[in-house]
């Protein structure tokens, strides 16, 4: 890294969901799963929700979500 760059954030992200991508709002190293709380680091994210605009950190959150079971 040179003095121009910007040191990586290690905090939490802030995300735009898309249908099939996300846009990062704000630079961070995760986000947290809306069901679990669970850190979800960025480069393993996979489950979201467009409408609701929410990770999740694996299909069964996502599907307890979709459900009313969280």
């Amino acid at each position: 890294m040179n003095r121009y760059e910007k040191p990586p954030s290690s905090g939490e992200a802030e995300i735009r969901y898309l249908d099939a991508d996300f846009r990062v709002v704000r630079p961070g190293a995760f986000v947290r799963c809306a069901v679990t709380g669970v850190a979800i680091p960025i480069e393993e994210l996979r489950y979201w929700s467009v409408e609701r605009q929410e990770p999740y950190a694996g299909p069964q959150a996502a599907l307890a979500r979709a459900l009313g079971k969280d």
